[in-house]
């Protein structure tokens, strides 16, 4: 492994894609190879099982949603994040495992514990370099949200279970303190972005 892995978290509406955009070209302006990608998603096979997933007509079972979120990852792993960090680039990935724990785990109720054995039958030893936790209170992610489209099959749950996503990965971000980091995306634009590039100026050189 040459290049870096970085993963961006947050409940929907937190601007984890705009800061995506940022973080992208802040590190191809310093001469990095970028690949950007996300999840669910990211190869053929991922994005249709994204479509499934995000389905408002689709009712499924939390445990089933763990399994297809964790086959995704596989095929993600396979083609395209392996393979571009072997070649030295820097890979900018919009979800990664914990939102599996976040969403699934917290929002859903899956055992944590189940979801552990599946991260580690999957990935391993892998973990990001680095995560960035946009953490937003949920009315503030749900209000920006339902500005900028129609909600997909999570995106209309009830505040209840946003609450429970952001605490799930407030848990994440305690066991794993050297890992992810914490942004307050409450705060103005400007002052997230100074924050980032503090971070991966850091991280950079």
């Amino acid at each position: 492994m040459h290049g870096k892995f970085i993963t961006l978290e947050g409940i929907d509406g937190a601007g984890k894609t705009t800061h995506l955009t940022w973080l992208a070209d802040f590190l191809r302006a310093r001469g990095l190879a970028v690949t950007v990608t996300r999840e669910p998603g990211g190869t053929r096979a991922g994005e249709e099982l994204r479509q499934l997933l995000l389905d408002r007509a689709q009712q499924l079972q939390p445990e089933t949603e763990t399994l297809l979120m964790f086959a995704a990852r596989r095929e993600h792993l396979d083609k395209v994040i392996l393979p571009a960090l072997k070649a030295g680039n820097w890979v900018i990935c919009d979800r990664f495992t914990d939102a599996t724990f976040a969403y699934q785990g917290g929002g859903s109720g899956v055992s944590w514990e189940k979801i552990l054995e599946l991260e580690k039958w999957v990935h391993g030893e892998l973990q990001p370099d680095i995560t960035v936790f946009f953490d937003v209170a949920p009315e503030i992610g749900r209000s920006r949200s339902s500005r900028i489209r129609s909600p997909d099959r999570f995106e209309q749950e009830e505040g209840a279970f946003y609450q429970r996503v952001r605490e799930a990965y407030l848990r994440r971000a305690r066991e794993h303190p050297g890992r992810i980091r914490v942004i307050d995306a409450g705060a103005d634009l400007i002052k997230v972005q100074k924050e980032l590039e503090k971070l991966f100026l850091t991280i950079c050189n």
